[in-house]
């Protein structure tokens, strides 16, 4: 398929909730684009096709070396497509996947803010940072996608009554679609930086609803509290990101990685030194006096404590009752072993333990806890599931160890219900139980077929042929002109597949009436005349007239039309039929 005269298909390379992304070859200038074609139900919206134009233009103006170029855009049979660069690299997302350092995790952020620094300072709003819209090279250069979503100026979030963007990376105000800046797009990277570190999001949830509660009411875990690596400095600048006001988050991109460059350069936060009391000797005298006394009472109570049981729960839930209990979480140290990730495998301490008590056994403190929990059972390559029926590839992907998704796409070379492909590709190292998403063909495209009737056959045809269909047509006598088409089969409006044949029937003009031959009758008897003016196929129609000649009585003595003429057929011919009257010859019997 050739789209625009200009751009010819070579595979679908990406697809998601708005559009399709198609590998393309330019035909006009020797360079591979990314082809980015708009689902159908948006582009029956007047006002989204408008949105989409003007921030298509907004996206073409950043030109900027994080930001993918857009070369171009257009309209392609119902629907809008916009052309911008191949990249060739990998998502964030597969990175992820992977794993990642904090210094690699750093590298690469830095790099998407200076992209949103960018468009940030030409008025450009992005709105949906999220891991599947950062390409990272094989030189370690990001490039930022998806800017064609974005807004110029500040954006009004909720369209059609929904909320644009990824529901675990939307900041709290654009998930109660709020008016959207800047800062939320930070909010956004800084999602995608804890993810990076930690391999998770800080915020999971049955629904979308449910993360968005949980951003609204909630701090997230330090990311140290699931990668140890991570530095106390870092964990402070991925916390003031994701601040939930947006008033106590980095005003800007750059402020953002002034704040990273500061992390590595000291890692550790070092708390200032409290200055020195002047100590006066009545107050040594009275401290001693009350410490003494407290020490009576501190060394004689029980200072033991019971530490829940938290192994076989889930890591956030463990902790969530630790802290409940009043226990706060030491180190979490991840194994792999074969059981669910995030398991807690083993606790130190657990059950009755003494507390940490100082000042004589006064002021203690309850214990922290040290937890070791299952990092999931390793890495494993996706396997190669092209050919295969849904079901099957279904059950490879489970014994694999992998969570399935299923993405339908049309396809002229695919059988319906066959997999096309997945996501990661086939032979990508990923870590079992993460998601892999099979792409499954939904069969042929189909093609709306157009209303047609009341066309010349001739416009009715061409119609047709520009859809990918063919036509056949038969003939019908009609009131309607001749060469009209006056059905059609499939009906207008269905869908069907390419090169489908619609039947249609075209009027041959109205039907001429048939001429049969008069029978002449005269002479004949009244019922010997209706006989053969019925059998001739036309209606006879009696009148009597009266006669004075007796043999003339009962049979025809005229008809009109006369014998041997050619009427239409069904038309009425007049007999008159002799009634004799003597009294018409003056008595004369």
């Amino acid at each position: 398929m050739v789209v625009h005269d200009r751009y010819e298909i070579e595979r679908l390379i990406g697809s998601g909730g708005m559009a399709d992304v198609w590998l393309a070859n330019d035909l006009h200038l020797p360079r591979r684009v990314a082809l980015k074609i708009l689902h159908e139900r948006f582009a029956r919206d007047p006002e989204f096709i408008e949105r989409f134009r003007r921030e298509a233009e907004a996206a073409a103006a950043l030109q900027q070396p994080n930001i993918v170029p857009i070369f171009d855009r257009g309209q392609v049979e119902d629907t809008y497509y916009i052309a911008m660069a191949y990249l060739d690299g990998r998502t964030l997302r597969d990175l992820i996947n992977i794993g990642l350092t904090p210094s690699e995790s750093v590298a690469i952020i830095r790099q998407v803010l200076e992209a949103a620094g960018f468009a940030h300072q030409h008025g450009v709003v992005h709105r949906d940072f999220k891991p599947l819209n950062v390409i990272v090279d094989f030189a370690g250069v990001v490039t930022v996608t998806d800017f064609g979503i974005a807004r110029a100026g500040i954006s009004e979030i909720t369209e059609t009554g929904s909320v644009m963007g990824t529901a675990h990376y939307l900041s709290p105000e654009q998930a109660q679609g709020l008016e959207v800046g800047p800062v939320s797009d930070l909010y956004s990277i800084g999602v995608m930086l804890y993810e990076c570190l930690t391999g998770r999001v800080p915020f999971e949830g049955d629904s979308a609803v449910a993360v968005a509660l949980k951003q609204m009411q909630e701090d997230p875990l330090p990311p140290s509290a699931w990668n140890p690596s991570v530095s106390p400095a870092l964990d402070a600048v991925v916390l003031k990101a994701l601040s939930r006001d947006p008033f106590e988050r980095y005003p800007d991109a750059a402020s953002f990685i002034d704040a990273l460059d500061a992390a590595e350069l000291e890692p550790e936060v070092v708390p200032e030194p409290e200055p020195e009391s002047k100590k006066w000797i009545w107050i040594v005298i009275a401290l001693g006096i009350i410490l003494g006394l407290l020490a009576v009472y501190g060394l004689t109570r029980d200072n033991t404590v019971e530490v829940p049981r938290v192994v076989g729960d889930d890591l956030d839930t463990a902790i969530s009752r630790l802290s409940a209990d009043g226990f706060s979480v030491g180190t979490v140290d991840r194994v792999q072993r074969d059981v669910p990730k995030d398991q807690v495998i083993s606790q130190d301490p657990v059950g009755e333990t003494s507390r940490d008590c100082k000042f004589l056994g006064f002021f203690c403190s309850d214990p922290g806890v040290d937890l070791t929990a299952s990092a999931g059972p390793g890495q494993s390559a996706v396997p190669d599931l092209t050919g295969q029926t849904r079901t099957a590839a279904e059950t490879a992907l489970d014994k694999a160890g992998f969570g399935v998704t299923v993405e339908t796409t049309p396809s002229d070379d695919v059988e319906t219900d066959l997999v096309i492909g997945t996501d990661p590709p086939a032979g990508t190292e990923v870590r079992r139980g993460s998601t892999v998403t099979l792409i499954v063909s939904s069969g042929p495209k189909q093609i709306k077929v157009p209303p047609v009737v009341g066309l010349t056959q001739g416009a009715a045809r061409q119609q047709i042929s520009a859809r990918g269909l063919q036509s056949n047509s038969t003939e019908e006598t009609s009131d309607r002109p001749k060469g009209e088409v006056i059905s059609q089969s499939p009906d207008a409006g269905s869908k069907v597949g390419a090169g489908t044949i619609v039947e249609l029937v075209v009027s041959s003009g109205p039907q001429e009436a048939e001429k049969v031959a008069v029978p002449a009758v005269v002479g004949s008897t009244q019922a010997e005349a209706e006989s053969a003016i019925r059998n001739a196929g036309l209606t006879p129609s009696v009148e009597d007239q009266t006669t004075d000649i007796q043999p003339q009585d009962g049979r025809v003595i005229d008809q009109n039309p006369t014998g041997g003429n050619k009427i239409d057929r069904g038309a009425q011919v007049v007999i008159k039929v002799g009634v004799f009257d003597p009294g018409n010859s003056g008595g004369v019997p």
